[in-house]
């Protein structure tokens, strides 16, 4: 651990001591087999503590009890499409009551939540039926702690959906991959070195977006001809029920295939993974589309990877990231920062110093 985080092995024993007082890892030692002691090996302790990761769509809610280790101990799911504020956090209340329920003695980290952007632009945020309308100015992360009694993290979906790709999914393979985010809308993100790129305000990814169509259907963002008014999962229903579901895919099939050379060009992952909201059937069909892919930086004869391949977290990348935005933010502080917005913190427990002010739990 020392070698791989560069500081030297006393810092990192303390370090590990105090995890282990917290009660964050494990440290288990096998019997002697001849002189001396074992070495101790480390595990992350799955009972360490919990966090409650959100997914709200325009679709419903989506929540799971996550323990630390990743795994998702309990789901709960609601189906309160393109809920008001008032009703989806008092439907988020009654869910984060009901799993924390499920650990009473447990240590609950926080509530994370992800949902469509992007954020605090004026003639985007939560306009159109991929975004949640009505949002507009709603102090999400208040709302959500003042629901919930808990400290609170706010994301894009695209990025907790990316992130818990990176942590629990095929992206756990690579260093560097585009999580492209297949939801009611459109987005993506780049996975660099395992971090999630989110951009100068938090808004990084909004591919959906981009013009693909000249003079193309008009976009409730202002624009027209753009790519998720084509390509989505808001697209394929609203366009299939018109000319069929065949129909759709044959339609789409140049789009989508000049949307995955354009990613390779502009980010050279090492490969984009398809992932987010829609049927595994309809991702499957996505995929046999770009088995056939025009040339791009990526076509290279020394590949390890396909360019394209499908999500093994599914739906659950989004919300086990949101969860993941709860443990990284009270962990490592300065990660957390970026998804609350005061800097300060506060409280007697360094690990579980509240991010905005109230008691943690």
């Amino acid at each position: 651990i020392a070698e791989q985080v560069g500081l030297t092995i006393q810092t990192v024993s303390t370090i590990i001591r105090e995890l282990e007082a917290q009660g964050f890892v494990l440290s288990v030692r096998e019997e002697p087999k001849g002189r001396g002691y074992p070495p101790a090996a480390l595990r992350i302790n799955p009972d360490g503590g919990y966090a409650i990761g959100i997914h709200v769509t325009p679709l419903g809610i989506e929540a799971g009890l996550v323990n630390i280790f990743g795994d998702i101990v309990e789901r709960r799911q609601s189906g309160l499409g393109q809920a008001s504020p008032d009703a989806a956090f008092g439907e988020i209340a009654v869910i984060v009551s009901e799993l924390r329920a499920l650990r009473p003695e447990g240590r609950m980290l926080g509530v994370g939540l992800a949902m469509p952007g992007p954020f605090d632009v004026e003639s985007m945020s939560f306009v159109g039926p991929t975004t949640m309308v009505g949002w507009k100015g709603v102090p999400v992360r208040q709302r959500l702690a003042e629901a919930t009694g808990l400290p609170a993290y706010r994301g894009l979906d695209l990025a907790a959906a990316a992130l818990g790709e990176r942590l629990y999914g095929a992206g756990e393979r690579f260093g560097n991959f585009y999580y492209l985010y297949f939801g009611v809308g459109l987005g993506g993100c780049l996975v660099h070195e395992g971090n999630a790129l989110l951009g100068a305000w938090g808004n990084a990814g909004e591919i959906g977006h981009i013009p693909a169509v000249p003079n193309g259907d008009p976009c409730p963002c202002g624009n027209a001809g753009c790519l998720e008014r084509y390509l989505s999962f808001e697209a394929f229903e609203r366009r299939s029920a018109v000319i069929g579901q065949d129909a759709w895919f044959a339609e789409i099939a140049p789009i989508f295939r000049s949307a995955i050379i354009t990613i390779e060009n502009m980010f050279d992952p090492e490969t984009i993974v398809l992932g987010g909201l829609a049927p595994q059937w309809l991702m499957e069909r996505l995929a046999e589309i770009a088995e056939t892919l025009p040339n791009s930086v990526a076509a290279r004869t020394n590949r390890s990877a396909p360019r394209l391949m499908l999500s093994t977290g599914g739906r659950d990348a989004a919300v086990r990231g949101a969860a993941a935005l709860v443990a990284s933010g009270v962990l490592s502080p300065q990660f957390g920062q970026m998804f609350t917005d005061d800097r300060g913190r506060s409280g007697t427990d360094p690990m579980l110093a509240a991010p905005i002010g109230e008691k943690a739990a």
